[in-house]
């Protein structure tokens, strides 16, 4: 779940990148004469944006949050968010009024907020998601065949909002009542909620679930909507901005102060190297209110420290609402964004977030100093580098015409386990969203060497590595890397401890050999695209591509011809290695594991060589049917890396041992 709300936090990024688009044309309108027709023909095209926000949402999830990121989605985006928000509007020809024939006056007053509200935007965008990930791959009949695929999944997004717009009408007074009655008993503490909310923003900040608090306050979910109202004039002067007038004297002032008392407290060795990682970050927090590399190059190092951040933060935003000094950002809180809100109309007393600014950073400067001494926190630059810990670490060799980010992205690559130990590659706006199988295997010190201000490992799959504003590239190149665009070159050197032999192995396992493997169907029944599997792991390919059958015999047969690999002790599950390198996960039925391998009877044992066609076990169907489970075979190549073209047939009735495609 934890996850699933990252991956939104990261989604989100696509749409509130126009906002500065938005900020630019505002801002610079009020810097010009109001009465002249170019002012105010900026400030409408910003408007335009801002008063489109929660369609925006709408499109971003639904691209961000489906399978392949594809075009299909963002038009199921736009129907889903269309549907619910024309028909339950009190002043649409075609909304409520009409239908029910009734005065607006008469409706709840909720439904005058369903339009541009972000939160049904949000939802529209996570439900066409879903139905992407879902239809997008399903084949109708001949007659049909036009609407199959990705133009089957609008088509079916118009028809599920409408049951979502029925229960709205019901559903959503609720909704709205009690979002209004949060943000209200915030907004009545003040300048005391506005600390609050400081507080457990930057708190929020190492799981990525902060953006769900902003949405509250900066957004028009609950009727906040302070960066929307400010940049559009409509709020109350030295209140509208509460909620992001303290970031400014933070980012700005603050935080470099901080990063100033981290390299001060460096040993002298490492002063150079922490200088250089401390003003990077500095400069960014500074002029684009980017701060993940600061924050991560402490955060979990000396987590005591980020706690008084934490503090820090939530005093500056109390402080400025207190005091009504406001500004707003578009983006975030540095110096671009103060410059276009600065003569804004409902901006009061702007230039005294500066003077704040600087107490700020004094209060960062001497707090994080002492602190650092008292409890000997070992903020960058503070701990020696035994040797040791070092010199086991391969360096990768580049190409020349490697730029800066291939090269970074090919030692992150090696020092988080390389294709093998890798599921997803995604990023947010400074940072690295990876799913990886084992995050235990992770090269944490070679990460590191690669010049990263810090890494964070949530559990045993995900980790997160801040590398800044320029991660998209960093992430691009990486993914060729894994889809094996780009080979990875051989190390410079390696291990003392690693013998030839080892080498000319990790060499032959990587090497991509130009052999086609034949694919048949492990049982009997309805061939589905892996796409299809009613389990998100093998569905989203997590694991790798493939294919699946829903079998009606319980003769179960190899996939491919090569060597038994690996037998899962519950036996449900077993690895085969082909020729050719690729490596196949025969999985038998959805969550079998839970069994401890009672439906299954096995025919063949580890380092069997076997050929395609072959029984590999005969399955108890009925038991894991009467278990609640699925029983769902699926055939996933698991380095996907090797694979130059991959063939597989369409849907259709298979017999075991049947051939349905081929892999090269």
């Amino acid at each position: 779940m934890k996850t699933y709300f990252q991956r939104m936090g990261q989604s989100l990024m696509l749409p509130i990148a126009t906002l500065p688009a938005a900020a630019i044309l505002v801002g610079l309108g009020n810097y010009l004469p109001k009465a002249w027709i170019l002012s105010r023909f900026m400030i409408n095209g910003g408007d335009v944006v801002l008063n489109n926000l929660a369609l925006l949402f709408a499109v971003g999830l639904a691209i961000g949050m489906s399978a392949n990121k594809d075009g299909a989605a963002a038009i199921a985006g736009v129907v889903a968010y269309l549907v619910p928000t024309t028909m339950l509007s009190p002043t649409n020809p075609i909304g409520l009024t009409n239908l029910l024939n009734v005065k607006a006056s008469s409706l709840n007053d909720a439904f005058k907020y369903v339009d541009q509200n972000v939160l049904v935007g949000i939802c529209a965008g996570l439900i066409a998601a879903a139905l992407y990930n879902r239809f997008h791959e399903v084949k109708l009949p001949m007659a049909l065949s036009f609407f199959s695929g990705k133009r089957l999944v609008p088509i079916i997004a118009a028809f599920v909002m409408l049951f979502f717009t029925a229960a709205m009408y019901f559903v959503w007074p609720l909704v709205y009542g009690a979002m209004v009655a949060f943000a209200t008993s915030i907004s009545k503490l003040g300048f005391v909620g506005a600390a609050l909310y400081g507080f457990f923003n930057r708190l929020l900040i190492p799981t990525g679930l902060h953006h769900a608090l902003n949405s509250v306050f900066w957004f028009n979910v609950a009727g906040i909507n302070d960066i929307g109202n400010f940049w559009a004039s409509k709020g109350v002067k030295g209140v509208t901005g509460m909620y992001e007038a303290g970031f400014f004297p933070i980012m700005m002032f603050g935080l470099p102060a901080g990063a100033y008392a981290i390299y001060r407290n460096a040993l002298p060795e490492n002063k150079k190297e922490t200088g250089s990682l401390m003003l990077a970050g500095a400069f960014a927090s500074f002029f684009t209110g980017v701060t993940e590399p600061l924050e991560f190059s402490f955060m979990f190092v000396a987590w005591p420290l980020y706690v008084l951040h934490a503090i820090f933060m939530g005093l500056s935003l109390g402080f400025a609402a207190l005091m009504h000094w406001t500004a707003s950002f578009s983006f975030s809180g540095g110096l671009v964004d103060y410059l276009l809100s600065f003569r804004m109309p409902l901006a009061n007393k702007p230039y005294m977030l500066l003077v704040q600014g600087l107490v700020m950073a004094a209060i960062y400067y001497f707090g994080f100093d002492f602190a650092i001494k008292k409890f000997d926190l070992k903020t960058p630059g503070r701990e020696k580098v035994a040797v040791a810990e070092t010199a086991g670490t391969a360096m990768v060799a580049a190409d020349a015409t490697d730029d800066k980010f291939m090269r970074q992205a090919k030692q992150i690559y090696a020092a988080i386990g390389g294709h093998d130990n890798i599921s997803v590659i995604s990023n947010c706006t400074t940072r690295l969203r990876l799913q990886l199988k084992d995050t235990g295997k992770v090269d944490q010190p070679a990460v590191k060497a690669a010049g990263v201000p810090g890494l964070n490992i949530l559990d045993v799959h995900n980790i997160h590595i801040v590398i800044g504003t320029e991660v998209q590239f960093v992430a691009e190149a990486l993914q060729s890397l894994f889809t094996g665009k780009v080979a990875m070159t051989a190390p410079d050197a390696v291990e003392p401890t690693t013998s030839t032999a080892e080498v000319a192995d990790s060499a032959s396992e990587t090497s991509q050999v130009p052999l086609t493997t034949v694919f048949e169907a492990p049982a009997t029944g309805r061939l589905m695209p892996i796409s299809d599997v009613a389990d998100e792991t093998f569905s989203q390919k997590l694991l790798g591509d493939g294919y699946a059958v829903e079998p009606t015999t319980p003769e179960i047969v190899a996939p491919v011809s090569g060597e038994v690999t690996s037998i899962f002790p519950t036996k449900h599950a077993l690895g085969l290695k082909t020729a050719s390198g690729l490596e196949i996960l025969l999985h038998m039925g959805i969550n079998t594991v839970e069994m401890n391998g009672t439906p299954f009877t096995l025919h063949v044992a580890k380092g069997d060589q076997i050929a395609a066609g072959t029984a590999v076990a005969t399955v108890d169907l009925d038991a894991i049917k009467a278990a609640g489970k699925a029983t769902t075979m699926m055939v996933v190549i698991t380095n996907m890396a090797q694979v130059h073209n991959l063939t597989l047939n369409a849907s259709q009735t298979v017999t075991a041992g049947e051939i349905i495609g081929a892999a090269e």
